[in-house]
């Protein structure tokens, strides 16, 4: 994202000629019809995608059945959609939506509610710190950025809301991955799935990985110095709900040149406070996400 926030809102674009005809010619569609020559493997990896679209979790037994096709045949399909960015999978082996699927984090039926909830916190940590200040939940290997509010500074990090990036990259996705068990966090990044869906941690680079991880279990915040962007480091905490589980993260992101200096004005124990807070709302509520 860039650092300086320079766009502005736009006139509504509008296509005359769709908005000259009669409302009730414009609502007529075609029956859709199947097609004749329909090709089999493309019409499952498009169901494939329909029940991920509208269910947000399928395990591969669940995937066989509703397509009626062998284990086999459906790893093989779900497979592809990993390989193409349109699944990941999760810990706990679940196929959840990718990134490429362009939308929220579906099946998280209460990221809604966690993102109202963190709101007012969100702007008052932004406020206090005048740096950005993010928002996110893991999703498999990626984390996906739920809400920002963008600090005043003329020189600051920008919107991220609707994100997409690796878990293990951003400092909120590295203090979620912190609280994982170590067997996770080897089906997240040393697995065959992990190898299909390109999320694979190198030889030479995974034992550095865990230490960092252990590190970060010890500290309580985990660090990203321009990991995912040239020029921006920030700082991120997991949030907890009433039973002690990762629900999501919260991190202030700044230009790195300004980052020493805000980290050296308080920057863990602010955040630290926010994040406390917004448990106590988390845990107060009484829909909070389980």
């Amino acid at each position: 994202m860039p650092l300086t926030v320079l766009a502005a809102a736009g006139e509504p674009q509008y296509n005359s000629d769709v908005q000259n005809k009669p409302l009730a010619r414009a609502a007529r569609k075609p029956v859709q019809k199947r097609p004749t020559y329909s090709i089999e493997a493309v019409d499952n990896a498009l169901q494939l995608l329909q029940l991920l679209r509208d269910n947000g979790a399928l395990r591969l037994k669940d995937a066989a059945e509703e397509l009626g096709v062998a284990p086999s045949t459906a790893h093989r399909l779900l497979a592809m959609l990993v390989y193409r960015g349109f699944a990941v999978q999760d810990e706990t082996r679940r196929y959840v939506p990718g990134p490429a699927m362009g939308v929220g984090p579906a099946g998280l039926s209460w990221t809604r509610l966690l993102r109202s909830l963190a709101q007012p916190h969100m702007e008052l940590l932004s406020a206090r710190l005048n740096e950005t200040v993010n928002l996110m939940v893991r999703v498999g290997t990626k984390v996906r950025f739920l809400a920002t509010v963008e600090g005043g500074n003329v020189l600051r990090v920008g919107d991220r809301q609707g994100t997409v990036m690796p878990a293990n990259k951003t400092s909120g996705g590295k203090a979620m991955l912190a609280e994982l068990d170590p067997p996770m966090i080897e089906q997240l990044f040393r697995s065959h799935n992990a190898e299909i869906g390109g999320d694979t941690i190198a030889d030479n680079e995974y034992p550095t990985f865990l230490r960092e991880l252990e590190s970060i279990r010890g500290n309580g915040f985990a660090a990203n110095f321009e990991g995912t962007e040239e020029g921006v480091s920030a700082l991120g905490m997991a949030v907890h709900n009433r039973h002690g589980h990762v629900v999501g993260a919260l991190s202030v992101a700044t230009p790195a040149t300004r980052f020493r200096r805000v980290f050296d004005a308080g920057l863990v124990p602010a955040l630290r406070e926010t994040c406390r807070q917004l448990e106590i709302d988390i845990v107060a509520n009484p829909a909070d996400p389980d």
